[in-house]
């Protein structure tokens, strides 16, 4: 089997092949291979090798007698003075590299070799390269393939380790995102619970203020009718009068400023909590996501209805106060989901 062949089938395409063999000058597998590992990542080297320019030809002239014989002449001893030389060469049959031993046939093997090596001592010697027996080809041809897989092995484990390395990173930046989400939302809850207690101390201190003045507006009142008493007792005991009946006083209409809202959830566990007559009911809303105890998280969807008269509120009624909806001063709401 050929050198050409054999890589072939150990898996690499022809035209690499055959450019691995023009640049090591036919050395042998072993160098062809050393030289596609070398050259695998290289752009282009699946393109077919470029074709050699066909040699220049040349017009034949006529020539005279003389001409010829001159040629003759001159190719007669051109050819004495080569038979010389090559006779004096006669002894150099390969070139050998003086650091490690190893000999080559062409030119082109010992470039590849003092690139590949970094060797530079080479010196012509009468030793012939003899060729690979069989088992010396299978062996190398195992050792090739041993490479070849080896390289693959390797391969795929970088590309392993880079998907985990993807995927980690990937897995890591969705934590944090999610990490960032949860930390703003919990930021809003805060922000949303502080103004809501804040809120409800305001309420507090003006429903504190409001008790103050009905009572002092009561002792006022005890003491104007105390003292109107007192007046008319002693007024009977000097010359009773009848009194004409006081006429009819319409009671004015009382404004709520509170509504008192019983919510019952779900699970039956019913919640009561005071809210501004002016409030929106989206307040109320907000207030029963942060309070359920049903064990339902603070974002899950429910919608707010009323069982008499019967009407269920709509995303319109969030923004309206709880007096417009009529839940002032006291109502019952039901949480569905």
């Amino acid at each position: 089997m050929s050198a050409l062949q054999t890589l072939i089938e150990m898996g690499f395409s022809e035209n690499s092949v055959k450019k691995a063999l023009s640049a090591t000058g036919g050395g042998g597998i072993e160098q062809a291979m050393e030289w596609l590992l070398a050259h695998a990542d290289d752009p282009g080297i699946n393109d077919p090798p470029a074709e050699e320019a066909p040699a220049p030809t040349t017009m034949s002239h006529p020539e005279t007698e003389e001409e010829k014989m001159d040629t003759t002449t001159t190719e007669g001893k051109e050819a004495g003075a080569g038979e010389e030389g090559t006779a004096e060469e006669e002894g150099a049959k390969s070139i050998k590299c003086d650091d490690c031993g190893k000999l080559f046939q062409t030119s082109e093997e010992v470039e590849f070799h003092a690139v590949k090596s970094g060797h530079s001592n080479f010196s012509e010697s009468t030793e012939e390269k003899k060729p690979l027996t069989e088992e010396e080809k299978l062996l190398k041809k195992r050792t090739l393939e041993d490479k070849i897989r080896q390289r693959r092995r390797e391969r795929e484990m970088e590309e392993e380790k880079e998907a985990r390395d993807r995927e980690r990173k990937r897995i890591q930046m969705g934590q944090e995102i999610a990490e960032r989400k949860r930390n703003m939302q919990d930021q809003e809850l805060k922000r949303i619970a502080e103004e809501r207690k804040k809120e409800k101390m305001e309420d507090k201190i003006a429903r504190q203020k409001v008790k103050e003045e009905i009572e002092r507006d009561r002792q006022a009142r005890k003491e104007m009718f105390g003292n109107k008493g007192e007046e008319k007792s002693q007024a009977a005991s000097v010359a009773p009068k009848p009194q004409p009946a006081p006429a009819a006083q319409t009671a004015p209409k009382k404004e709520y400023t509170t509504a008192r809202l019983q919510i019952r959830l779900p699970s039956g566990t019913p919640l009561v909590q005071e809210f501004k007559a002016k409030e929106s009911l989206s307040a109320v809303r907000l207030w029963i996501s942060l309070n359920r105890q049903d064990g339902l998280p603070a974002d899950a969807p429910f919608n707010l209805s009323m069982s008499f008269p019967r009407k269920v509120f709509s995303e319109e009624d969030m923004d309206k106060p709880l007096d417009i909806l009529g839940l002032v001063p006291s109502a019952v709401l039901m949480v569905t989901k």
